[in-house]
């Protein structure tokens, strides 16, 4: 093999920029993304006639210089970020995006923020307003708080309300309710950098009434409870309530704040759903502020939201770590849009697909599945399909033991083997992330709708993924 002779017949760069394929390439991007991408492309086949021992490969691989370098300058001007078909069952998936926003908030959101808005410009006085504004009242209506405001998520949230209450002081806590709230961040490391100091009480799995009280002393700012919507301690358990607390901190003239992470406003036990803690409970019972997610139950964009008695909030406005924190216009503007649908529980369950996904019956998810499964039939692909029981869940880091009956379209490939066909479906246009269970593929319906229903089906059919030559 005559390693030399192939360095030799790889073109250089002057003759691949006469070439009409790479003319087409500079006019339709630039010069320099283009010369740029063949000398990418030129090193790593150099490197790869380095270390080949077969020689008709390398040739191969040299012929196909021109297809690479298209490939590379197209990845250049391709968005990382793309729309994906979740057909895990997962609700809340935190790698998926967690909660999806319906298409009529969306075209809103768009008509918005591609032009101007009045995002900090009160329209009836015309002067300068707050862009809590447009939310606030609607917070302040379904929950029952005297005043609102938002960050850009949760754990900001729990950092501006300390830092705003409680910063030089103590802040007294449950030990059973330090938690990690996703990506190594950890309710304690959140409180150290807002600048106050936790007392921690209580175990592991029980803390009760005289803990806090014999933790209170003159430096304490302030009592907290972090709701554990990520995980449950179960059996020998116990734990103080909001209720029990409210006396302890009026006594000593100091603020009761909950922490309840997903942050859910509407009972879904009604629905065969574990019952949850709903913000308007957390009101209803005393505390003096509560924070929490905007894109988790609630249904909404990331955000942390934060409700609670006006003295507080308005502390919080004026805090200097709220400017470093706030949320933006696109943020502001789907808060607005998805609160409104709270204001009948009816359409808040039909138009926030969280919501919707979540009070989806079993029967509805068979019936569901019968469709999607007859329309990969249709398409008469090399694979067998059929309908089989499994179990969604909320995800998200909310109630964690909850699994959802539901039904899926467990796909198997008669050509091509189950990880090879998960990994084709991971690199379509729209990629495809399915469930694997038992060297199956699942397609949960639950988290499917008919628009991914039909474009999963055609990008199947089209781009040949079950065939053992893919177009991919």
């Amino acid at each position: 093999m005559n390693k030399n002779m192939l360095y030799r017949s790889i073109p250089k760069v002057d003759v691949l920029l006469e070439d009409p394929e790479i003319q087409g390439l500079i006019e339709t991007y630039s010069r320099d993304t283009v010369v740029e991408s063949i000398h990418l492309e030129m090193d790593a086949l150099r490197k790869y006639i380095g270390t080949c021992e077969d020689e008709e490969k390398a040739k191969e691989q040299i012929g196909n210089l021109n297809m690479n370098v298209r490939r590379t300058v197209t990845a250049m001007h391709t968005p990382n970020m793309r729309s994906v078909i979740n057909g895990t069952g997962t609700i809340l998936h935190t790698n998926l995006g967690r909660a999806p926003i319906s298409q009529k908030h969306m075209n809103r959101i768009a008509q918005i923020a591609t032009g101007y808005s009045n995002l900090e410009y009160n329209l009836e006085a015309g002067r300068r307003g707050e862009r809590y504004s447009h939310f606030e009242k609607l917070l302040c209506k379904i929950t029952g708080a005297e005043a609102a405001m938002a960050v850009n998520n949760n754990a900001a949230a729990v950092m501006l309300i300390l830092s705003s209450l409680a910063k030089g002081g103590e802040v007294v806590v449950s030990r059973g309710e330090l938690v990690e709230i996703g990506g190594k961040f950890r309710v304690p490391d959140v409180m150290e950098q807002s600048g106050a100091t936790l007392v921690e009480v209580g175990t592991t799995n029980k803390t009760h009434y005289d803990d806090y009280e014999s933790a209170i002393t003159e430096e304490t700012k302030a009592l907290l409870k972090v709701h554990t919507s990520n995980y449950r301690i179960v059996g020998f358990t116990d734990t103080v309530g909001i209720d029990e607390l409210i006396p302890i901190a009026k006594e000593h003239d100091i603020p009761v704040i909950e922490d309840l992470g997903s942050g859910v406003l509407i009972d879904l036990s009604k629905y065969g759903i574990t019952y949850e803690p709903t913000v308007q409970d957390s009101i209803r019972k005393g505390a003096d502020v509560v924070c929490f997610s905007g894109d988790k139950l609630l249904g909404g964009p990331q955000a942390g939201i934060i409700i609670g008695k006006k003295k507080y909030i308005d502390m919080m406005k004026k805090n200097q770590l709220t400017r470093a924190l706030r949320i933006d216009k696109f943020t502001a503007t789907a808060l607005e849009l998805v609160l409104q649908e709270y204001l009948s529980e009816e359409n808040a369950i039909q138009n926030i697909p969280v919501l919707k996904m979540i009070t989806k019956s079993y029967d509805e998810t068979v019936a569901e599945a019968k469709t999607f499964k007859r329309m990969l039939q249709r398409a008469k692909l090399p694979a067998a399909y059929e309908v089989v029981d499994c179990e969604s869940q909320i995800g998200g880091g909310s109630l964690p033991l909850e699994r959802i009956p539901s039904a899926a379209v467990a796909i198997h490939p008669e050509k091509i083997s189950v990880p090879e066909l998960e990994e084709r479906m991971r690199h379509l246009p729209v990629p495809i992330i399915p469930r694997t269970v038992n060297d199956t593929i699942l397609l949960d319906v639950r988290t499917l709708d008919k628009d991914a229903m039909t474009l999963a089906v055609k990008q199947l059919k089209e781009m040949d993924i079950l065939e053992e030559t893919s177009l991919l």
